[in-house]
């Protein structure tokens, strides 16, 4: 059946393992009657490495803990400063393929920049939106019977020093960047506020319900 209602999950300043154990289990143990979610959250500093993740992009970790996880793709960084949007979703009631998911998240992000001026693009061989050549935000998906988690980062007003402590997204050299950095003056809360809809309506949502708190 089809759901009409979008839930957005306000979580805060959490953990990266918690909230990583908490999307696992929701996809896990859902069923086709329950709502599709998309958690926002921003977490303290934390490497995390997908499943094909090789040492060879962790540069110097240093102090900053680094965490495998069961995402695709290599190595990237969150820290405060940085919107991080999980994306709870029953793919196929959606009739989303993986590339229409991912298409779905670079184009909301696209969009929002497009809205102060900044032109981004899409790169075929490697999944995220760039600025001149400056990845502004990460992709990492998981999909499990039909259900996907993981999601979307987007920067905003962080320190990017971390970034050059990795190849990002396993591509060395690889430039970063964020909204302050391109002119545009938006919290990362007010970040998030301008992208959910737009994830939203990118999924075919037009209402939405807010709810706080890990499930």
């Amino acid at each position: 059946m089809k759901q009409t209602t979008l839930r957005f999950r306000r979580l805060g300043r959490q953990e990266y393992l918690p909230v990583f154990g908490a999307m696992r289990a929701f996809a896990e143990t859902r069923d086709a009657d329950r709502l599709d979610e998309l958690w926002q959250v921003e977490h303290p500093p934390v490497f995390t490495q997908g499943l094909a993740g090789k040492a060879e992009h962790l540069l110097a970790p240093g102090a900053i803990p680094v965490i495998k996880v069961d995402r695709g793709g290599q190595v990237t960084y969150h820290g405060p400063g940085q919107v991080v949007i999980y994306c709870l979703l029953d793919v196929r009631r959606l009739g989303l393929s993986v590339r229409g998911l991912v298409t779905a998240l670079e184009q909301s992000v696209i969009e929002l920049l497009a809205t102060y001026g900044i032109v981004a693009q899409a790169r075929p061989d490697a999944p995220g939106v760039y600025v001149d050549g400056a990845k502004v935000a990460a992709l990492g998906l998981r999909i499990r019977q039909g259900y996907s988690y993981h999601g979307l980062s987007l920067n905003v007003d962080m320190d990017l020093e971390p970034f050059t402590r990795i190849n990002p997204c396993g591509y060395p050299g690889l430039r970063v960047t964020q909204l302050r950095d391109l002119g545009i003056p938006l919290t990362p809360d007010a970040a998030a506020e301008a992208l959910l809809p737009r994830l939203g309506h990118q999924f075919g949502y037009q209402t939405f319900s807010d709810i706080d708190g890990l499930p």
